[in-house]
């Protein structure tokens, strides 16, 4: 079970940090990910991290403001979005897939455990 929360209303410029907090205890077996979806689009990869943290890929729509991150102790992975445009609105979900050689993945297609969701909203 996947849980997003850290999700709000800011303005354009702001940060935010979402968390992804997962019920597992091996969540360094787990590829995570945050994927985001406006209304009306596809929902669409933004990052995701091996399950040591060793490895990350991010989005090019994203790259240089958003950092993702886990603390395996915690069983939990972080996305600090900094610089938040208009455009970076949208529900943020958190995906999980047990990959034990920590491949990195960018289909939805290819998360096995996913989030309710958490709304970022950022007004101009």
């Amino acid at each position: 079970q996947l849980v997003e929360s850290g999700g709000g209303l800011v303005q354009a410029g702001g940060s935010l940090r979402l968390s992804c907090a997962a019920s597992r205890r091996t969540s360094a077996m787990y590829t995570t990910a945050w994927f985001r979806q406006a209304p009306g689009k596809e929902r669409e990869f933004v990052a995701t991290i091996s399950g040591t943290g060793t490895n990350t890929y991010y989005a090019d729509s994203v790259k240089g403001r958003f950092t993702i991150s886990r603390d395996n102790g915690k069983n939990t992975v972080y996305l600090q979005m900094n610089s938040l445009k208009p455009e970076d609105t949208a529900v943020y979900y958190c995906a999980a897939k047990f990959s034990p050689n920590g491949s990195l993945y960018r289909m939805t297609s290819d998360y096995d455990y996913w989030g309710q969701g958490t709304q970022v909203t950022v007004s101009s």
